[in-house]
């Protein structure tokens, strides 16, 4: 765990650019009162954004994602046995329409799931995408 933890700490220095614009709008409780955190380990894994309150991950991917599709799909399921809902955006997404992943983000954060126990049941991706 403390391997994982030290490379969380890294990840958070080393961040991408669509990574620092989605932070700079999580972070403080931004989106609805929300407390986000960024590079955090879960299980095996370490997440990009996190709410524990809301039981939702949110995941940025660039290029090298479009080949690791089906370890994505893996991890995912885990994190949804977990409890969680996974969204995942595209790096350029972030970049291009940053409005439109922050109504997602919005949206999921005021919307729990009516049932608990099928939260986060599906991998949610703009259409198109």
């Amino acid at each position: 765990m403390v391997r994982l933890t030290n490379l969380a700490r890294l990840l958070r220095r080393r961040h991408t650019d669509a990574e620092y614009l989605l932070w700079w709008h999580l972070q403080k409780r931004q989106i609805e009162g929300v407390k986000f955190r960024r590079q955090q380990p879960i299980g095996e894994f370490i997440v990009d954004f996190v709410s524990f309150q809301r039981r939702l991950i949110i995941e940025l991917d660039g290029g090298q994602h479009a080949v690791e599709n089906e370890s994505d799909e893996k991890r995912d399921d885990w994190l949804r046995t977990q409890g969680f809902k996974v969204l995942r955006f595209w790096n350029n997404e972030v970049l291009q329409n940053l409005d439109g992943v922050l109504e997602i983000i919005r949206s999921n954060c005021l919307s729990p799931s009516p049932n608990p126990s099928h939260q986060g049941r599906e991998n949610i991706r703009p259409e198109g995408k």
